[in-house]
This record gives structure tokens, C-alpha cells and sequence, in this order.
């Protein structure tokens, strides 16, 4: 009853869940037999999602006996065999039944077969079966000093389960009961062995933007290069290359301590909010964690360990900088600690980046003046491209230079550009040539206080290929990266850019936005604070079942700052900041808390808006509006369901600043929301 009352007070959930409850599921029933000749046994059943049960004793008696959950009852049997039914009940009164042999004899056990085995995947866990004639129940005694035997028992035939806390050679016993005083026992030697490696990978971190992470390690996403995960500094520690199917995993043995090393490429990690590394360790009781600066002292954060298991940390940077960690000039990792560990996802994160003002395709502009070079920035004194050269350089007038939303870059091509000499062609329109041809990813970062540029990737650029920080192609080596110095005009559609090839060689561009598809959903919306702004019932627009107060606004303040965000070109965010309001389904209270995956805003998503049909649909998994948990299919009760994709209804008024959102979530539950544009 006291779920119940508390259920009917949550506010942003279905009342009708009780509805929704799954049958009883895993039904078991033990027996445990006296050894006295009286055929006395005592009947436990149990199961998942049961309130009570029938049980049906399988002699004479005919009506069943009702017991609760966490319940036994006692019987008395004759000489024979007979089959037990349980019948196990939820609070909707679902049943779910299973029936179990049981042999009540009064001769002792005989024929004894045991099957002792270590388990494959849990970690010094001994799996027992055993069988015989005349037997109902057997225990299992563990041959450990100072544990209280029988450690575990279970019913003859049936699979039983001990976890040893150290690893080693025992003297076991195996005890089969049935109703006579009599028992047959059974003894042996047997070796409990300890899983030392895992047997699964982590878990695969969130999409994230890529300029929103500092990856040393994981497969999830673009690591830096010049990382050395063994340096030579003198440790104890082993290190291995590790694999489990294909995904590899850093392996630390005989762990002191143990460095990674990237002074070659040193990292600012100052934009990240958030360390996050997966441990593993069959022996380790903690770990140490050192980024280590290249300008201050080394400072540290233990964290605790759980054997067997992979621990997944999300540490705050505030941690490390509180100490006086410098975390703009990261140059090494240390790790201490005693054992042996595997280490996957290293990496710094932070939460979506506000989407560029760059962002969009990007052309020069197919005017005379719009590529010229001279001894000073916006100089054409020593060549300018006329209308002429325009005109003959069509084919290099429509190549494109795409700046993502969130850092990505992209030179399109098509099938031919301009193609000159030193490239191997004839000053004429040809198939690119590569590493200039567009096939190498590439990022991008704006420095907006210093104006400045930077295209990241081999063979990426802006304007001409051969124009670079060091010079002019072929006399220097094709670059890694190149900055150029910009200034926007025009709304931000005008670009003029300018690279210094070399010492006093100035390459001046002109070029145009190609203006991003604008719809009128596109910018920042919240759900309105005022009450009514989020309801359920049975239509939509209503709010029968349930609508938000004025109390619930304020309570819930942590929900009603989240950000729907809408940007140009399609992508979608979901912005939740420090906290959001979180419900029982994912895991934790109805209270303002961390945003929880994949509902919590790491996946940069897509949208489509259909003016005619006015609808949204969202696609990326964990990406949604107004209530997490709403969704066409229903309303999830484990994030990990969360679909690929969610449309919804939306119908905009007040000049395109206010919406109105509803989703039916399964058969005749409509969730409606007031959004608002900011």
C-alpha cells in the first residue's frame, strides 16, 4: 500500500501503471525436509513481481494454501512423490505458476551424483548440482574457516550457487536430505579459481560532438595522436595491449605505477568539464588518478574499486583545478595503486558546445577581386582574379567548404576543381587530387576573440590547397593544419579570409554563406513556466488525468530551464545544464538530479519539421521534448529503451514564438506541452 500512495503522488507519472505491471516472473519454490521420519516440509516460494501465493501440496489436501511473499508454510507428507504447484500472483492479480517434484521417502538418499564447476563469468562462483534417489534437498557445505555451514542449499537436481571470497583449494561437502534421519554425504577436493581478466567490454560511451571531447583512449571516439600508453618511467607495471572482440583495452599488471604520455601533442583541457575513465581489477581495492600538468605541482583523486566489475567514473575537472591543477598544458597521465587493472575510455568531456557561427557551406564568391595575393593582408597588388578568371574557373567557383554545427569540416569537390601543376595538372578544371581532395575528415576551431581559423586534417583548406602557415606547396610539406585569419561582415554571410604563406606572401579569399534552410521552429525553446504547461489525459490538450500547478512549476524549476534547441541546418540538443528533473524509471528519486543517459543531452540529434502535417520528429536515441519518458510506443520504464526516434504533434502561434506539443504515448495517453521560444 505504501508503494501505491506513493505512485499516486508523482505527479509527471501515468496513474494507470498499476495496469501496466508484468506477471510474476522466476517463480521457485524450496523444500526443506525434516530428517526425523515424519515427512514434515517446509514449502518457501518466491518470485519476481509477487505479492502471494497458492500452494497446491500435490497429496489429498485439496484446497491450496494462500501464503505472502517471503513466506513459508509447513506440510506433512506420507511415503511417495509429488508434484508441487505454486502459483504466484501480482497486485493486478496475474498469475504465473510452476510445479516442482518433490520426494518425501523414508530410506536415506542413495546413488549420490555431484557436479561441481567454477563459473564462467562470476568471478571464484561455484555452480553444484547434484542428484539421487529418495532425496528431496541437498546443502552445500563450503570447507571455508570461520563461515557458518551449510552456506547454501537447494532442492535435488536443481543448479545452486556459492561465491567464495578468496580463491583456492577446499575440502567440500555435499549433504542430500530427504525424510529420513538417514543423509548420504559426499566429499572432494575441489580448486576455486578467480577470474582475472574481463569478459566484456565497458560499456560504449555516448555520441558526443568531437570538439566536445579529449579522447587519450576509447574506440567511441578520435583519439590524439603522439600518446605513448607505456613510457619508460621506471615502473614496475606490465603493460599489455588487451582485446575483448575486436575492442581494445589498456592492460596494467603489477600495477605501482604506471604513466601515459602525450608531451609531444599537450592538451588544453580547460573547455572540459569532466574526466571520465572505466576501470577493471580483480585485485585493486583503489586507483589513483594523475593528469599532470606541464606548469604545476601533480595532484591527484583516488577512487575505490569493486572486483569483478567494471567501475565507470565521471569525474569532475573542478576536482583536479581545486587542488591547483593547471589543466590548460596536460602533458602526461599517472596512475598508482596495487594490483592489476584494465583501463578503457579515458577521456575529457563537457557539455554540448553552442553551435558555431560559422556554421554552413561556404563558398568564394564567383565575383572579380574575390582571390588575389600581395605583400599585405587584402592586397591584390601582385595578382587579382579577374571576370574572366572567374568565368574559366567555374568548376572551382562551386567547391564547397562546410563548417559543421559543432567543429566538423568538409571540402566538397564534385567531380573536378582547379587543378594546377604542381598538383600534376595543366591549370585546368581535372578530378581532385588527393590529400586535397575532400576525402580526409577534418574539424575545425574558431578563436572568436583573436578572429582566427584553424582547419584541422591533412589535405584540408580554404581557397587555395597550396597556400599554408609555412609557405606554398610543393616547397613545403603538406601541413596538418592551417589558421587563417578571418573577419565576418554581412550578418555574418561574408567572410574575408587571409593566410600568410610564408613570410610577407599574403592569400586574401572572399567568401559567401550559402544561407541554411530557416525554419520557423528553428532557436532556443523551454517549456513555459505557468501552470498548465505540461498535462496528460485522454485527449489532446487535456489535462484530466493530470496538469502541472503553480507549486509543481517551482518545485520542478530544475526542469522548466531545460533547452529544446532547434538549430539551423536540422541538428537538435537537448540542453539541460547541471540538473534536470528526474523520475523512479531512471533509476533514482523524483527530484532534481544529474541528467541521466541517454536522456541527457551528450547526442547532438536531427530534426525534421513538416509544416503541413505539423509535426517534429526527432531522431537520436534519448533525444525528446517535454517528458523524457513520452514516446510514441508508450512510456518508458528503463532509459536503456529509449527509441531511435519520436514525432510528434507541435502547432505554433503567436508569430511562431509559442507551440503547442502532443504526443500520444501509447493508445489514448496524450501528454501536451506549452513550449516557448526564448
Amino acid at each position: 500500500m505504501l508503494i501505491l500512495a506513493v505512485a499516486c503522488t508523482d505527479n509527471l507519472r501515468d496513474l494507470s501503471f498499476v495496469e501496466n505491471i508484468a506477471a510474476p516472473a522466476n517463480v521457485s519454490v524450496a523444500f526443506n525436509i525434516l530428517q526425523d521420519n515424519t515427512g514434515t516440509v517446509s514449502i518457501a516460494p518466491s518470485a519476481e513481481g509477487a505479492v502471494n501465493f497458492d500452494i497446491y501440496f500435490g497429496d489429498a489436501t485439496v484446497d491450496p494454501v494462500n501464503i505472502n511473499q517471503g513466506s513459508t508454510v509447513e506440510h506433512v507428507y506420507l511415503e511417495n512423490t509429488f508434484s508441487v504447484k505454486v502459483v504466484a500472483f501480482n497486485m493486478n492479480g496475474d498469475t504465473t505458476e510452476v510445479s516442482e517434484e518433490l520426494v518425501v521417502s523414508f530410506q536415506a538418499p542413495q546413488n549420490l551424483v555431484v557436479t561441481l564447476e567454477n563459473d564462467v563469468a562470476i568471478s571464484k562462483q561455484v555452480n553444484i548440482r547434484a542428484t539421487a534417489d529418495f532425496a528431496a534437498m541437498y546443502e552445500f557445505y563450503s570447507g571455508e574457516v570461520g563461515v557458518e555451514q551449510p552456506v547454501v542449499s537447494g532442492n535435488i537436481g536443481s543448479a545452486i550457487s556459492y561465491q567464495y571470497a578468496e580463491p583456492g583449494t577446499y575440502t567440500v561437502k555435499v549433504v542430500a536430505k530427504g525424510g529420513a534421519i538417514e543423509t548420504t554425504e559426499y566429499t572432494t577436493d575441489f580448486e576455486v579459481t578467480a577470474i582475472l581478466a574481463p569478459l566484456s567490454a565497458a560499456a560504449t560511451p555516448p555520441n558526443r560532438n568531437e570538439i566536445d571531447v579529449i579522447s587519450l583512449f576509447s574506440g567511441a571516439y578520435t583519439n590524439i595522436d603522439q600518446i605513448n600508453y607505456n613510457p619508460d618511467w621506471g615502473q614496475q607495471t606490465v603493460y599489455t595491449a588487451f582485446d575483448i572482440n575486436g575492442n581494445a583495452i589498456i592492460q596494467y599488471s603489477g600495477l605501482n605505477y604506471q604513466g601515459i604520455d602525450f608531451s609531444g601533442n599537450v592538451q588544453d583541457a580547460s573547455s572540459m568539464e569532466t574526466l571520465h575513465i572505466d576501470v577493471w581489477t580483480a585485485d585493486a581495492a583503489s586507483i589513483d588518478i594523475y593528469p599532470i600538468s606541464s606548469s604545476s605541482a601533480e595532484f591527484f583523486v583516488t577512487k575505490e574499486l569493486i572486483a569483478d566489475q567494471w567501475n565507470s567514473f565521471e569525474i569532475p575537472v573542478s576536482d583536479f583545478t581545486d587542488q591547483g591543477l593547471v589543466v590548460s598544458d596536460l602533458k602526461q597521465f599517472k596512475f598508482v595503486g596495487a594490483g592489476s587493472v584494465f583501463i578503457d575510455n579515458l577521456y575529457f568531456w563537457k557539455a554540448p558546445s553552442a553551435p558555431s557561427i560559422l556554421a554552413g557551406t561556404w563558398k568564394l564568391a564567383p565575383e572579380a577581386g574575390s582571390l588575389k595575393v600581395g605583400p599585405s593582408a587584402g592586397s591584390g597588388a601582385w595578382w587579382s582574379i579577374d571576370a574572366a578568371g572567374v568565368a574559366a574557373r567555374a568548376c572551382y567557383f562551386n567547391d564547397e567548404y562546410v563548417l559543421g554545427d559543432f567543429g566538423a569540416f568538409e571540402n566538397i569537390l564534385g567531380s573536378d576543381t582547379w587543378v594546377e601543376p604542381w598538383q600534376g595538372g595543366t591549370d585546368a578544371c581535372a578530378a581532385p587530387v588527393a590529400p586535397h581532395d575532400g576525402s580526409n575528415s577534418a574539424t575545425f576551431i574558431h578563436d572568436e576573440v583573436n578572429n582566427k581559423l584553424t582547419i584541422i586534417g591533412v589535405g584540408s583548406y580554404l581557397g587555395l590547397p597550396k597556400a599554408n602557415n609555412a609557405g606554398e606547396l610543393p616547397n613545403v610539406a603538406v601541413p596538418s593544419l592551417i589558421t587563417y585569419d578571418i573577419t565576418l561582415s554581412n550578418n555574418n554571410t561574408v567572410m574575408e579570409v587571409v593566410v600568410e604563406a610564408g613570410t610577407g606572401v599574403f592569400w586574401t579569399y572572399k567568401l559567401i554563406k550559402n544561407p541554411l534552410a530557416v525554419s520557423p521552429i528553428d532557436g532556443i525553446w523551454k517549456v513555459a513556466s505557468e501552470a498548465g504547461s505540461l498535462k496528460v489525459g485522454p485527449s489532446a490538450g487535456s489535462g484530466d488525468w493530470w496538469s502541472i500547478d503553480a507549486a509543481g512549476v517551482s518545485a520542478r524549476a530544475c526542469f522548466f530551464d531545460d533547452e529544446y534547441v532547434f538549430n539551423a541546418g536540422g541538428t537538435f540538443n537537448n540542453v539541460l545544464g547541471a540538473d534536470t528533473w528526474l523520475e523512479a524509471w531512471q533509476g533514482t528519486a523524483d527530484a532534481c538530479g544529474t541528467p541521466v543517459a541517454p536522456h541527457d543531452g551528450a547526442l547532438t540529434a536531427n530534426f525534421i519539421y513538416d509544416a503541413t502535417a505539423n509535426t517534429i520528429t526527432l531522431n537520436g536515441k534519448g533525444t525528446y521534448l517535454g517528458i523524457a519518458k513520452a514516446n510514441n510506443a508508450g512510456e518508458l520504464s528503463n532509459p536503456d529503451n529509449a527509441p531511435d526516434s519520436i514525432i510528434y504533434n507541435a502547432t505554433l502561434s503567436n508569430n511562431d514564438t509559442e507551440m503547442e506539443v502532443v504526443i500520444e504515448a501509447g493508445s489514448g495517453v496524450f501528454w501536451t506541452y506549452k513550449l516557448v521560444k526564448q
